[in-house]
C-alpha cells in the first residue's frame, strides 16, 4: 500500500530508526508524500487573509534558542512556520542528494528566510510552490544506484537517538519534522480565526 503522512508519525516518537523505516521507501513515495505534505501546509492557509498569516499567536510552550534577542518565547505565526519548515524540509533534501551520490555531509546548510519579511498569504503561498520545486529537484538529482552506504556525520548521542541518515533517511528526516508541526499549523490558524473571523473579511 502506498505511504502516507501519517505512517512518519512513529518516527516522530523515536519508535522506529530513520533508516528502518526508509527501507521501504522508495523515491516515487518521497516524492509522493513532498507533494502530499506541501498540499496539508496549503491547506492550512486555505481561504485566510494576510492579517490571518501575521498574527501572533499565544503559545506557552514557545522557546527558540536560534531566534533575535529577545524573540526567544515569541510565538511563531503561520508565515513564520511555512518558513521554519520549508528551510529544515529543504536542508533534508541539499543533504539526501549529496549522499545518494557518494559524498559525506558534515555541515549543516539550512537557510530560513526573515520570517518579517513575509507578510502576505501570496507570498506564503508561493514559498510553498518554491520549496516543492527545489525538493523534488534534489530527488531527481540522485544518481539511478543511490549510495545507501553513506551517513550523513552526527554526534554519537544524536546517532543513538535518531539512528545513522543515509539518503533516504536524512530525507525523511526533514519531512517527518515538517509532519511535526501540523498541530501547530492547527493550533495557531484556530488562534488566527479567532482573532479575525472570515465574515470579516
Amino acid at each position: 500500500m502506498p505511504l502516507e503522512l501519517s505512517d512518519l508519525h512513529p518516527l516522530l516518537d523515536g519508535e522506529v530508526p530513520y533508516i528502518d523505516f526508509s527501507r521501504q521507501v522508495t523515491i516515487d513515495d518521497l516524492r509522493m508524500l513532498t507533494n502530499a505534505s506541501l498540499d496539508t501546509i496549503t491547506g492550512f492557509l486555505d481561504g485566510l487573509s494576510d492579517a490571518h498569516v501575521t498574527f501572533e499567536p499565544v503559545d506557552p510552550h514557545a522557546y527558540d534558542p536560534y531566534a533575535v534577542e529577545g524573540e526567544e518565547q515569541l510565538g511563531w505565526n503561520l508565515a513564520h512556520l511555512v518558513l521554519h519548515v520549508t528551510a529544515s524540509s529543504e536542508e533534508g533534501a541539499a543533504m539526501s542528494a549529496t549522499l545518494a551520490r557518494g559524498v559525506e555531509v558534515k555541515l549543516r546548510n539550512r537557510y530560513e528566510p526573515p520570517w518579517r519579511e513575509y507578510t502576505t498569504v501570496e507570498q506564503c503561498l508561493a514559498r510553498l510552490e518554491e520549496s516543492r520545486r527545489m525538493r523534488l529537484a534534489f530527488l531527481a538529482a540522485w544518481p539511478n544506484k543511490p549510495h545507501l552506504d553513506v551517513y550523513r556525520k552526527i554526534s554519537k548521542e544524536w546517532e543513538a537517538k535518531v539512528g545513522k541518515l543515509n539518503a533516504p533517511a536524512m530525507f525523511l528526516f526533514g519531512l517527518a519534522h515538517e509532519v511535526g508541526h501540523y498541530d501547530q499549523f492547527r493550533e495557531v490558524r484556530r488562534q488566527a480565526l479567532a482573532a479575525f473571523p472570515l465574515e470579516d473579511h
